[in-house]
């Protein structure tokens, strides 16, 4: 068949055929992309020019029982870059290494190994200074960013600094209160969905979930008091060779805690950088259990009143400085053949505490140390607190009984310890110690942290007998370095020799305590002062720290003065030597010299003043009128003078002291 040209008429019907089959085409791809694939693209269309970002949470202050501040988030800003964005990798570190204070080649290889891996983001410097991001800013470079952030900062640098712990790089807490009470500090954080232009500039923004700001933080610490007892522990470690050490202030009330102090100190502006900066962040106060040695004497004395008909003026055998207790030899620190209760406390006696362990027995012993609270944590909300160590009666030894009763085969720590000498200073009430005062979320009213309920654990009796004791030690026992001028005021020294593993063997080296109160009728404040590793015992070292920190913690509670002003007592001794520091310590510490001994001349004979009579008067009226005299009396017992020596109107010789018993 002859092939025939077209026509214009078929010309046009093809024409109009493949521009019918082009439309039909492309109104089948709009359908597809429109509405068969609009998800999809529509997904793409989003994920490029749409991203979710993290909003972050303000974290929550934390701040002093009077609201001053002690650790803060601030805003500042953080720098990125965009390496594909970024000029050559040395001109890039060029511009940014002298702001931000980096190394240039450092940053350099930085750069290029984010650019050869085709990384549209890369962290430069976190949280840099408001100088910084000025002088950022007005480069006006698209390629660098500078996003919100925050800091955390302490305005009181080392202050406190055991108690509210720090913060890693993510602003997350890795110690003190920051990591315990991380979940109600750090918040929750929220997300929102950004719009960006073709060069990752942000558009518009829309928040898709708020941010719910993190709790702020009242505390019961005082930071006038805090500052007074680091200041005070410093000096007594670092002036005493000492290793570390701890302070407690404790309210007997209501268990709050008003300081607690840990050595040696730390700043959590600054990151970990040593092993040393790594320990000095334990907090000794909580975590390190301890002998507590001749201080824990008052919980086998408190059993005694409450198990046996023993009394504060019952006589105590004290073998004349040595006893055979189930053929293991203890020796004294002085022989004595027999003290009063009350005086075996006074002047620490290890002997008369033991025949009064003996007299109450393992189990009853083993009770009362569970009651004041050894053995378990205080629940304070600190990491690693320590429970320190009570062993059931199936683990004693024959011996067990008399190395317990001296606060031997036992361990504790400073914050139980506080716990402890509060059952004693508020009528017998075990509280448990509280650190938070109170919770407050942004915009929302503050709730009050409650006080838990005290268990009451002796009888309210025997706790104001104790109290009457322990006001002896200081009075004329060995913690006369612990007196509080204007205030009366009460506690116990201990000393326990630092066990060496490597040599099993004790060396001189010693966990000096004072544990007290003040004042003693109703107690205002407890202060648990600990030294460990110092070659001084408790008496000297302990008991002038916790002078002054009583001091301190009655004048800023604004506690009336019960006594007339005296000056401190003064050490006239050697503290590593002196009466006061050697009674404290346990069997390992070989005894002194015997009176009238090779080392003890005797005294010198001379005429001295009249003795006043001081028959029917209280033990305070007596060391009132004593001082005003000038005359050095000891006192023996409590209640009311009894019987004296020199007797009234007699001459005291020279360097002598009048004795004075007293009873009820």
């Amino acid at each position: 068949m002859a092939w025939r040209p077209l026509t214009s008429k078929g010309r046009a019907q093809i024409l109009a055929a493949l521009a019918m089959a082009w439309t039909c085409a492309v109104a089948g791809r709009l359908v597809q992309l429109q509405i068969v694939e609009h998800g999809k693209y529509r997904r793409q269309a989003e994920s490029q020019a749409l991203r979710d970002v993290e909003l972050p949470a303000r974290r929550g202050g934390i701040y002093d029982r009077n609201g001053r501040p002690l650790a803060l988030s601030i805003p500042v800003d953080s720098v990125a870059v965009n390496p594909r964005q970024a000029p050559d990798p040395s001109v890039a570190a060029g511009i940014l290494a002298p702001i931000l204070g980096l190394d240039p080649k450092a940053l350099e290889a930085k750069l290029a190994a984010a650019g050869a891996s085709r990384r549209g983001f890369l962290w430069v410097q976190r949280r840099i200074s408001f100088e910084q991001s000025e002088r950022l800013r007005k480069l006006k470079l698209g390629w660098i960013q500078l996003l919100p952030d925050s800091m955390r900062v302490y305005p009181k640098g080392s202050l406190a600094a055991h108690v509210l712990g720090s913060v890693d790089h993510q602003e997350r807490g890795d110690f003190g209160i920051e990591k315990a009470l991380e979940g109600e500090l750090a918040g929750r954080p929220g997300r929102a969905q950004v719009m960006s232009d073709v060069v990752k500039r942000a558009v518009e923004s829309r928040i898709q979930d708020a941010p719910e700001p993190g709790k702020d933080l009242t505390l019961t610490i005082d930071e006038r008091l805090q500052y007074a007892a680091e200041q005070e522990l410093a000096k007594a470690v670092t002036a005493r060779g000492g290793q570390s050490g701890s302070v407690v202030v404790l309210n007997p009330e209501n268990g709050d805690v008003l300081a607690l102090a840990s050595y040696p100190p730390f700043d959590p502006n600054k990151a970990v950088k040593s092993e040393e900066e790594l320990k000095a962040r334990m907090n000794h106060a909580v975590s390190a259990p301890f002998e507590p040695g001749s201080v824990f004497k008052v919980v086998t004395l408190t059993a005694a009143l409450e198990t046996t008909s023993l009394r504060p003026e019952t006589v105590v055998p004290c073998g004349n400085g040595s006893i055979n207790l189930f053929g293991r030899i203890i020796r004294d620190h002085k022989a004595y053949s027999s003290l009063s209760m009350a005086d075996v406390l006074a002047k620490s006696s290890n002997i008369g505490t033991i025949q009064i362990g003996l007299k109450v027995g393992a189990r009853n012993l083993l009770d009362y140390v569970r009651r004041f609270g050894f053995g378990r944590p205080t629940g304070l909300p600190l990491p690693a607190e320590s429970g320190g160590r009570v062993w059931d009666l199936p683990a004693w030894g024959k011996t067990s009984i008399g190395s317990v009763a001296m606060g031997h085969e036992i361990s504790t720590t400073t914050i139980q310890l506080a716990q402890a000498i509060a059952v004693l200073a508020n009528g017998g009430r075990l509280v448990r110690p509280r650190l938070i005062a109170m919770r407050q979320r942004p915009g929302e009213p503050a709730v009050e942290e409650p006080v838990p309920a005290a268990a009451q654990v002796i009888r309210p009796e025997t706790a104001i007998t104790m109290r009457q004791m322990m006001e002896g030690v200081v009075l004329h026992g060995t913690g006369t370095l612990a007196r509080v001028g204007g205030y009366t005021s009460g506690g116990k020294t201990g000393s326990a020799q630092i066990y060496d593993s490597a040599c099993r063997c004790y060396r001189h080296y010693y966990n000096s305590s004072f544990a007290g109160f003040a004042p003693v009728t109703r107690p205002a404040v407890v202060v648990v002062v600990t030294v460990n590793g110092a070659p001084v015992f408790g008496g000297a070292i302990a008991a002038p720290a916790f002078r002054q920190v009583t001091a301190t913690a009655l004048r800023l509670l604004s506690i009336p003065k019960d006594l007339p002003d005296a000056p401190p007592p003064r050490e006239e001794k050697p503290a590593a030597y002196s009466d006061l520091a050697i009674a404290d310590l346990g069997p390992p510490v070989p005894a002194l010299p015997e009176p009238g001994g090779p080392a003890d001349p005797g005294p010198v004979q001379l005429l001295g003043p009249a003795v006043p009579d001081f028959h029917g008067k209280t033990v305070r009226k007596v060391l009132e009128e004593s001082a005003e005299m000038g005359l050095p009396v000891e006192v023996f017992g409590s209640g009311l003078a009894r019987s004296q020596n020199p007797q009234p109107g007699g001459i005291l010789p020279h360097g002598e002291r009048v004795r004075i018993q007293f009873a009820r």
